[in-house]
């Protein structure tokens, strides 16, 4: 999918979730249109391709669809990471470049993220007894942060769907 898309549908799911609660295609679009210049095809098309990756759940309501986030940012954030990662031909380069890009404060949080995994997690060894990793070059291995283990994401919400909406 191009980077363009993905960036829409970003912005398409953070207005949802500020507004929690239910949302038409008309309202997202004449939010998004006091930004910038968009087509309602277009946001029809991202919501759409959300209710089909599972991110939103919709109902009709007279002739349109009305959207509700069914996971939340940080599960949304989770999988995004997960795609990105899953996707390169070398993962332990991609989050060694990742953990560069880190703050501070975000290499703490992902510190504190990985101690709350390690605790819930019955095979994780206890820190104590864990050899330590080698440390990339530059970069200190245990560095790196992001939001505590985030709750899995949602799987698709409604089938295959079809259509934007009735009557479009």
């Amino acid at each position: 999918m191009p980077r363009q898309l993905g960036e829409l549908e970003d912005v398409v799911m953070t207005r949802v979730w500020q507004w929690n609660r239910p949302v038409t295609v008309r309202e997202v679009l004449e939010d998004l249109q006091k930004e910038r210049s968009i087509a309602y095809t277009t946001v029809m098309t991202v919501m759409d391709n959300l209710h089909q990756k599972g991110w939103v759940r919709r109902e009709v309501e007279g002739r349109a669809y009305r959207y509700t986030a069914v996971s939340t940012r940080a599960a949304y954030s989770a999988a995004l990471m997960n795609e990105a990662w899953s996707t390169s031909d070398n993962p332990a380069a991609a989050l060694v470049a990742f953990f560069g890009m880190m703050s501070a404060e975000q290499r703490e949080a992902l510190e504190d993220a990985m101690r709350v995994v390690q605790r819930t997690d019955p095979v994780a060894e206890p820190a104590a007894e864990a050899e330590p990793a080698p440390e990339p070059a530059g970069e200190a291995a245990g560095e790196v942060v992001g939001e505590p283990a985030a709750e899995p994401a949602a799987g698709p919400a409604e089938g295959a769907g079809g259509p934007e909406g009735p009557g479009r």
